[in-house]
């Protein structure tokens, strides 16, 4: 089968094919003005950037000029896998309007967040930096760029939007619309660019989770949606510019089947190794692979590990006599609550300490605070214990208590800033079998019940929807403990012994 052509992509709005545009204008400047800011399989930092046959495609599309001469988009959405050079072209992108667009223009990279604002605008400040005519022309301030000859700015905003009122954009680059925790900015900067002559609002982005915390459409999502029915003529719309990459057969393609990661990566074997595909695919969640090599729209959740994962990390403990970290997490009612302990060791080992689950007849149940006390004072005096971890939330009183009595008790806040990190690395070191357990099939079970969620926020841990009886805490509290047992091993604190008081 012949390997499938970078251009046009899966989804595509109707593109007039000899239209006059700025896509040549643009495409000269990018080649002309803008480098490579990091080694890369596309090319060494400081060279200069040689545009592929299928970006200036998209940018003369983009760039379309309608009869009359203004510019025929006012939104556009462009959807790739990661690493097919995004950024690097909203960079351009981006320094094009600011240098050769209006005369006190402005220009905005948008994000979820400003860390995540600051990719596209780092990346484009930093090719100013490398050309001596482009920084000649421009002033750099930490979160600006400005042109004094021609008064044109250009900023970098995070989802705020309530801050945004007053602009008066010309050119607007959201990147990752997909992590956009709302409609509000993009919404804030679409009106904006009201009184603008040639306004465009362009969002470039990876595909995501197709419903929010609330489980509402995302924006991200129904732009995609809206893009579809726009490629497939069946809305008229020429305002809106879409182009899609994604298998041909969507969500139903083998994700492990390398025509699909060519059909899905313009820049496939080119900006893009395909040694990275093949190694990814064996370590990466499936929803993960789809969204992020794809770029293939996935439900919020799907199984968390790739079967027999955690049972290939079965083996002794290679060092009983090292520390250890509890972890203990759970309800009070109605639930489960468990202990899980992992060594400090070079190759972490989890044992499950204690497990109190709801009896099938249960109702009214609820976990026996004062025996899980009892049973972490005991571990603490018997094992090499460093520290008891706990979230917080709903243990408060028990903490307390522990602390009061001599326990080294450490607060686990079970945020997304916790948890994400956390399970990356939890995930990887199960993948790669650099931990180990016992086996014990009550852990097994917990681990096989988690979901994998993944959202703007990142991808995490979830109890399946609607199941009060497919319990998941002994795994948060395998993943929890992970967590805290490298930061306890990174610190290296002095051991300090303890007492417990009676």
């Amino acid at each position: 089968m012949a390997a499938p052509k970078a251009w046009p992509p899966a989804l595509l709005s109707p593109v007039r094919p000899r239209a006059k545009t700025d896509g040549e204008q643009c495409s000269e400047f990018i080649e002309a003005f803008c480098r490579i800011t990091k080694d890369s399989i596309a090319g060494r930092s400081g060279t200069p950037i040689t545009l592929r046959p299928w970006q200036r495609s998209l940018i003369n599309g983009l760039l379309e000029r309608r009869a009359d001469g203004r510019l025929k988009h006012r939104q556009a959405l462009i959807g790739m896998p990661r690493k097919n050079g995004k950024s690097a072209l909203a960079s351009g992108i981006a320094l094009w309007g600011l240098f050769c667009g209006p005369d006190g223009g402005e220009v905005y990279s948008c994000a979820g967040d400003r860390d995540q604002a600051r990719i596209v605008f780092g990346a484009a400040k930093r090719m100013i930096e490398m050309d001596a005519e482009l920084s000649g022309l421009a002033k750099l301030y930490r979160d600006a760029v400005e042109v004094p000859s021609t008064g044109a700015i250009y900023r970098v905003l995070s989802a705020e939007a309530y801050t945004k009122e007053g602009l008066n954009p010309n050119l607007v680059l959201f990147d990752e619309v997909h992590v956009q925790p709302n409609d509000d900015l993009w919404n804030v900067m679409a009106l904006a660019q009201g009184a603008a002559v040639d306004p465009l609002l362009l969002g470039i982005t990876t595909a995501g989770s197709r419903t929010d915390s609330l489980g509402r459409d995302t924006l991200c999502y129904r732009l995609y949606q809206h893009g579809r029915k726009v490629a497939a003529r069946e809305e008229d719309d020429p305002s809106f510019y879409f182009a899609w990459w994604e298998p041909r057969l969507g969500t139903e393609c083998n994700h492990a089947d390398p025509v699909v990661w060519r059909e899905s990566n313009p820049g496939f074997g080119d900006i893009v190794n395909p040694e990275d595909f093949e190694s990814a695919v064996k370590r990466t969640p499936e929803a993960e692979f789809r969204t992020k090599r794809t770029n293939v729209w996935v439900v919020s959740s799907s199984s968390a590990f790739p079967h027999g994962a955690w049972d290939a990390c079965q083996a002794p403990n290679d060092n009983p006599d090292a520390d250890e970290v509890l972890f203990c997490d759970g309800s009070w009612s109605g639930d489960s609550t468990g202990i899980v302990s992992v060594t400090l060791s070079d190759r972490p080992h989890f044992t499950v300490l204690d497990l109190w689950e709801r009896p099938a007849d249960g109702d009214g149940w609820r976990v026996p605070i004062e025996e899980v006390e009892a049973n972490l004072k005991r571990y603490a005096r018997e094992r090499n214990v460093v520290a008891v971890a706990f979230d917080p939330y709903r243990w408060q009183r028990t903490m307390q208590v522990l602390e009061a009595e001599g326990l080294p008790i450490v607060e686990f806040p079970q945020s997304n800033a916790r948890l994400i990190p956390a399970w990356k690395d939890f995930f990887d070191s199960v993948l790669d079998q650099s931990v180990s357990h016992d086996g014990d099939p009550r852990l097994a079970r917990h681990i096989e019940n988690m979901r994998l969620k993944i959202d703007q926020h990142g991808a995490r841990p979830v109890k399946e929807t609607g199941s009060s009886t497919r319990h998941i805490d002994l795994g948060i509290c395998a993943m929890c403990a992970l967590a805290e047992a490298r930061a306890h091993r990174a610190q290296k604190p002095a051991p300090e012994p303890f007492a417990i008081y009676v």
